[in-house]
């Protein structure tokens, strides 16, 4: 865990550090080369939640609290129920 969180605080730290150097410094020297270091600052952010996330426990409750699929003992619900959900909400 503190491995992952060291990694994602090094990545942020140097997308945050690109930002400001191309923006205060390169632009001044060459545009495109801000606009190239704002790009990879740009990609950065989504890597660095991979890693920060990698290898996580996941736990058998989905978003709303309830219990997914797997956890429920894999039972699925009827099509007849969807239909019976479908006619409530006025679709045929």
């Amino acid at each position: 865990m503190r491995r992952r969180r060291i990694a994602y605080a090094i990545m942020m730290g140097t997308c945050l550090t690109l930002f400001v150097l191309a923006w205060a410094v390169v632009r001044h020297l060459s545009v495109p080369a801000a606009l190239a270091m704002s790009v990879v600052a740009m990609i950065l952010p989504p890597f660095a939640v991979t890693v920060a996330n990698w290898n996580v426990e996941r736990r058998d409750e989905d978003v709303h609290g309830g219990r997914d699929r797997v956890s429920s003992g894999g039972r699925t619900p009827d099509r007849r129920d969807d239909r019976r959900d479908d006619r409530r909400d006025g679709a045929a």
